[in-house]
């Protein structure tokens, strides 16, 4: 029987979030008991980052595995130093304290999919001579200085439009437009939307709204992408007329932030609003989101990040930003009402389930196109499909049909009460 008991290993907490960035020091405790004097060979303890990817397409004799793996850090502390002899401990309770300092080296937060995860692993270990190794192990929860960049990008409204013609003997047109309130959100924030439809066909159709999450995994050339719902709502069917939809959509408080600075493994996500025709290809519209901790919310743009940020999280009200620039053409986006409520024909949402990812799950997906992943920003290979949406920037002066005023943006996004 061993005479090592209740081997712990502890750690001091440095924020609320109980998390770790770039350049922090882990600092704690191993602690055991032993039930009579022993001689250990060594003890020691490690903290390593890794990301690992793995998938398998196929069956049987055209199955195929693919996998890589990254190692951004190992930092080791001896607690007793290895000697040929030996060292005695006496019996009873034996501590150690140690730090770790964490490098300042850009690193992606941790995360956990169907096909990769990305871990940062603290880990004790007390050898004895002719006897397995006694380990105790806890994962950090990392969190990168990287959102803080992109936090920092956008934080003020942007659209897109689309137009589609359907209809195979009695062709009509059908114009999209779309405006999100913000690009970029955290977790528990709400998104709200604005789309206009103008709907020139026979055609009946209902405005959809959903933020899509898209996981990419490389491995050398190949990849493997999963994508999911992370939260929809639907509207009302609309007949041929004209009109303004809008709703609001909560981002869970679980939903994994945007990862884009790990060579094997990203994270993206993009709002889409689309109108659901039957036996016609729905015109769509995708907007690109940022979703960072909630920790970022307080910075502003160009604020550093600290290791403890003060004051509750929470992002600049809508009356913060600037008017929005809408897509010219004959349907802009009007003037519309609060978006407790949707004008005409409402949006009404039914729950999405956000399901747990299991990790190192064999079945796969086709492989895409591999992705180039950049540390910060916006992507040049964005991890969505692109579509014949026209983007608008967000300084772009609004335009606006002859003789019609431009839409006040305190109507659109009026303050809550």
């Amino acid at each position: 029987m061993s005479p090592i008991k209740d081997f712990r290993l502890t750690y001091e907490v440095l924020n609320e979030e109980d998390t770790f960035s770039e350049g922090d020091t882990v600092v704690g405790t191993v602690s055991f008991t032993l039930t009579k004097e022993t001689k250990v060979k060594k003890i020691f303890v490690k903290l390593k980052g890794d990301a690992n990817v793995h998938w398998t397409e196929g069956s049987g004799d055209q199955e195929s595995s693919y996998s890589d793996y990254k190692r951004y850090f190992k930092a080791k502390e001896y607690l007793v130093e290895e000697k040929s002899t030996g060292t005695k401990l006496p019996t009873g309770v034996s501590q150690f304290k140690f730090s770790l300092k964490i490098p300042e080296d850009d690193m992606p937060s941790s995360f956990k999919g169907s096909h990769g995860r990305i871990t940062y692993m603290l880990t004790a270990t007390l050898s004895r001579s002719w006897h397995m190794d006694s380990k105790v192990q806890k994962e950090l929860k990392f969190l990168s200085k990287a959102a803080s960049v992109a936090y920092g990008e956008v934080m003020c409204p942007h659209s897109g439009s689309v137009d589609k013609e359907i209809g195979v003997f009695s062709k009509g047109q059908v114009q999209l437009s779309a405006t999100v309130n913000k690009k970029v959100c955290s977790p528990g924030d709400t998104l709200s939307v604005v789309a206009k439809i103008c709907n020139s066909s026979s055609k009946k159709m209902k405005p959809k709204f959903s933020v899509e999450q898209r996981v990419v995994y490389s491995a050398g050339t190949h990849t493997t992408c999963s994508s999911q719902s992370v939260c929809k709502m639907v509207g009302d069917t609309l007949q041929k007329n004209e009109e303004t939809v809008s709703c609001q959509l909560k981002i869970p408080d679980d939903t994994v932030h945007t990862i884009r600075n790990c060579e094997i493994l990203s994270v993206e996500y993009c709002l889409k609003v689309y109108l659901d025709i039957s036996f016609a290809v729905d015109p769509e519209v995708v907007l690109p989101l940022v979703i960072v901790p909630s920790t970022f919310a307080t910075l502003h743009p160009g604020e550093a990040m600290g290791p403890y940020p003060a004051g509750p999280p929470g992002a600049p009200s809508y009356s913060d930003f600037p008017p929005p620039a809408f897509p010219a053409g004959p349907c802009p986006v009007p003037a519309g009402p609060p978006y407790l409520a949707p004008v005409g024909p409402g949006a009404y949402a039914y729950p999405a389930p956000y399901p747990a990812q299991q990790a190192n799950a064999t079945s796969g997906f086709n492989n895409q196109s591999p992705q180039q992943v950049t540390p910060y920003g916006f992507p040049t290979a964005a991890a969505f499909p692109p579509s014949s949406v026209q983007h608008q920037g967000p300084t772009a002066p609004p335009v606006f049909q002859q003789g019609e005023d431009p839409p006040n943006y305190m109507s659109l996004f009026p303050s809550s009460h």
